[in-house]
């Protein structure tokens, strides 16, 4: 089974939090939804998620993907977040996957890991990032590292990550029961 993080922070977009962590789990990944803090968060619509733990108690373990939501509140959230950070820098290095969504790409940005790398973000996010190379896709993979636009492109996002994680049939397997055409 492969574990993901999905760290949540106040203010980020709920579309794309329970997306990706709705398909992933139909998928049969263990996802670990993890605070910044204790306690429930408020998304960006005053939708109101309660993480299972907190990411202090989860730092330590291992994962295959760590997903961040965008929501531009909740992007800049982890983006001060320290220990954020430094998880993306050690699971960079490890050659384990990344991804982000809307504004949480600039978290990736801030993290000094975007160089020379294609992403794709909500608009005007990376405008300001040099060596960066923007696309503007709907998803874009780049190595370990997989970026989307935004809510409108969350499901396409998570059945990337699926089909990255779980591989084609499985996404495939997925999407079928979701209905979508």
């Amino acid at each position: 089974m492969v574990h993901v993080l999905v760290p949540l922070a106040q203010g980020c977009e709920e579309l794309e939090a329970v997306t990706i962590i709705d398909l992933l789990r139909r998928a049969g990944a263990g996802v670990t939804v993890a605070g910044l803090e204790d306690g429930p968060v408020t998304a960006s619509r005053g939708v109101v998620i309660m993480p299972e733990t907190t990411l202090e108690a989860v730092l330590d373990q291992d994962f295959d993907l760590i997903v961040l939501p965008g929501g531009l509140g909740g992007a800049q959230r982890l983006e001060a977040d320290r220990r954020i950070s430094a998880l993306l820098r050690r699971m960079t290095e490890q050659g384990r996957y990344v991804a982000a969504i809307c504004a949480a790409p600039k978290v990736l940005a801030s993290a000094g890991l975007l160089e020379n790398r294609e992403v794709t973000a909500y608009p005007g996010i990376l405008d300001d990032q040099a060596g960066v190379r923007l696309s503007s896709a709907a998803v874009v993979r780049d190595g370990t590292f997989i970026t989307s636009r935004g809510p409108g492109t969350a499901m396409d996002f998570a059945l990337t990550l699926i089909e990255t994680l779980c591989g084609r049939q499985v996404r495939d397997t997925v999407e079928a029961a979701l209905q979508r055409s």
